[in-house]
């Protein structure tokens, strides 16, 4: 990987090989999001393995920044959404308006409709406004009046949210945080990026400069290409021997679902394209493993991230991973 201290002007993507696709996302991100560099990855392999991104964080950290700056490196259309408690469905997905000269309804469409849409603050959304995510994230259309319409391609939903402030939130319900792929945790950064950004290295003030490495097409293709990896069959069992421990830990209620044993596997193969090879061994499943099942597990003292990554932690060393 190219170091994030020395970054390489970025260009545009000749090819579609998926492997050139992540190491243009990566240098590009690593000129403004600094220190982070395996958030970056983490983040890349969830876009490249076809899922959304949730950023679960304290403010200032960065997580509005790594979601704009996913966005612009991609050509394509982007859309931004602030979660208010007034935020209506219709403001997601559109509305169909009845026009008097055709004597018929046109639908307008949504921010929804774009190749890259951020969610910012989603929890401070109701419910209702929430669950309309739900089709377009699983199915890629959302329904209105009846009418189906399909969404773009890519359609890459990126949201972010502080899970420590309660007051005016809707934490999301357990069927919205499955849709997620990965639920990444930015961190404060180390003292020498935190410096870096001091010296204006870095950060929102080169987020403008940031230009487009990855057009929405090749970013399509790549896609495709990590769906197709080759996974090796004890690789499979590996993932269902750890999403059947989750179910069987003692202080889980719910344990990880079928999706999560295939984000388990999407992520891993986007990890391993990331990581610039094109097969996926053991550690590239325990790498993506905490971001991706923490979120999903129902704790009998109730909802807790941090908690819930201990317990995968556990999970991951009671299961004897396969030969990498």
């Amino acid at each position: 990987m190219t170091s994030e201290t020395e970054p390489v002007p970025a260009a545009f993507v000749p090819r579609v090989e998926p492997q050139a696709v992540a190491q243009a996302l990566f240098t590009n991100l690593t000129t403004v999001v600094r220190g982070k560099p395996q958030q970056v990855r983490l983040a890349i392999a969830t876009v490249l393995g076809g899922g959304h991104l949730l950023i679960e964080d304290i403010p200032g950290v960065g997580k509005t920044l790594l979601s704009k700056a996913l966005a612009a490196s991609i050509g394509g259309s982007y859309r931004r959404v602030q979660g208010t408690p007034d935020l209506l469905p219709a403001d997601l997905t559109g509305v169909a308006i009845y026009q008097r000269t055709t004597e018929s309804f046109v639908f307008r469409e949504g921010p929804l409709f774009a190749n890259v849409v951020l969610v910012d603050e989603i929890n401070r959304a109701t419910p209702r406004t929430q669950a309309a995510l739900l089709e377009a994230m699983e199915e890629r259309h959302v329904t209105v009046d009846g009418e189906t319409h399909p969404l773009p391609r890519p359609f890459v939903l990126v949201a972010t949210q502080n899970p420590f402030e309660h007051a005016g939130t809707f934490p999301l319900v357990e069927g919205q945080r499955d849709r997620f792929a990965t639920v990444l945790e930015m961190g404060l950064p180390g003292r020498d990026a935190e410096r870096e950004l001091l010296a204006g290295r870095g950060g929102a003030a080169l987020l403008s400069q940031l230009e487009a490495v990855v057009s929405s097409e090749q970013l399509t293709s790549a896609i495709a290409a990590v769906g197709r990896l080759h996974s090796e069959a004890i690789l499979h069992d590996y993932i269902l021997d750890i999403t059947k421990a989750s179910r069987e830990h003692p202080e889980v209620t719910l344990g990880a679902s079928p999706r999560a044993s295939l984000a388990l596997l999407a992520v891993a193969k986007g990890y391993a394209v990331v990581s610039g090879r094109n097969f996926v061994t053991p550690d590239d499943v325990k790498l993506v493993t905490p971001g991706v099942l923490g979120h999903r597990l129902i704790l009998s003292g109730g909802p807790d991230l941090a908690t819930a990554q201990g317990v995968v932690s556990e999970i991951l060393s009671s299961v004897t991973a396969p030969p990498g």
